[in-house]
Formats: C-alpha cells, structure tokens, sequence
C-alpha cells in the first residue's frame, strides 16, 4: 500500500523528530506516525537540501491561515485537550482536521501536561556533561579496584598453595 502524505504532515513530522525529547527514539516516533522511519528520514535529507521547502511554498500560501500545533498556547491547548477528551476516534480525528491538528498532537500535549519536559538550560547541559564525565570516571576507578582486588586474592590462594606445598616437602625430607 502505498500511502501519500501532505507536505504539511511531512514537515510537521520533520519538526516533531527533530524536537523530540530525549529518549525518545527515531524509530520511536516513526511508528507513532505510522510512517516508515525510512521514509521519515528521507523527509529530513529533503528538508537541510531545501528541495522540501521549496515544494512548501505553494502549499504554505494556501494554508497561512492555519496556526501550526508549536504556536498554540497552553490555554488552547487546554481547551482542545478537554474538546477532545470525550470523542472517538473518528470523531477525534475530525475535530483535528478542522484545526489544521492530528491526534498525536492532542496525545503529545496531554502527555506534557501530565509530565511536563524538563526544560534543558545551558547550566544544565553543562551540569549533565560534569556528572557524566565524573560518573564515568567513578566507573573506571571501580573496575581497577576490582581488577586489584581479584589479582589481591589470586595471590593469597597461589600463596596458601606454596606453602602448603613446602609444608609438604619439609615434613618428607625429615
């Protein structure tokens, strides 16, 4: 079956993978769009090579009208939300249309309101590339000390051999 997807659905599905909270994997987001995630990717190349905004331009002065799902405020969001929250899915599924939606944006801002993303600052980037670098280092000294530790207990039992050994060999000699 080969299905055929507007280019609104396309760059909308571009942005959502490109702004995808961490994870959350590519493929991930692929099937909750029901796309192929080798499609999906193809959509990403066209897009840095631009032929994708291109195709967009005679689309996007016909539907400027439209408020994309990144522009609505929380409010609205709400609101639609609540609409929705009572509605099949084909009902759901018209409800979006008329506003320019798709389900999986109403699921994605229930999701956000119920757990809100945390909110990646700069200080936090840099507090999270600390705590990994220290982390990683905590592990490193972790496997040398084990490494120390069995090494540590090979000798004991090599020496508790030997001596049991000469032990041995004194008490035959006498």
């Amino acid at each position: 079956m080969n299905t055929k997807f507007t280019q609104a659905f396309k760059q909308q599905a571009v942005e959502k993978v490109l702004r995808r909270g961490q994870g959350v994997s590519f493929r991930a987001v692929a099937s909750q769009l029901g796309v192929s995630h080798s499609s999906l990717y193809q959509w990403i190349v066209e897009s840095k090579d631009s032929a994708f905004e291109a195709s967009l331009e005679g689309e996007s002065t016909m539907k400027s009208h439209e408020k994309k799902p990144q522009d609505w405020g929380l409010e609205e969001r709400f609101q639609m939300i609540v609409a929705c929250a009572s509605l099949d899915k084909e009902a759901l599924s018209q409800h979006c249309r008329e506003r320019g939606l798709y389900p999986h944006h109403i699921e994605q801002w229930k999701r956000d309101f119920i757990h809100p993303p945390l909110q990646n600052s700069k200080a936090d980037a840099i507090e999270l590339k600390k705590l990994k670098l220290e982390y990683s280092a905590t592990k490193k000294e972790l496997h040398r000390k084990t490494r120390a530790l069995a090494e540590t207990a090979a000798l004991l039992v090599l020496q508790k051999k030997v001596n049991a050994l000469w032990d041995n060999d004194e008490e035959d000699s006498q």
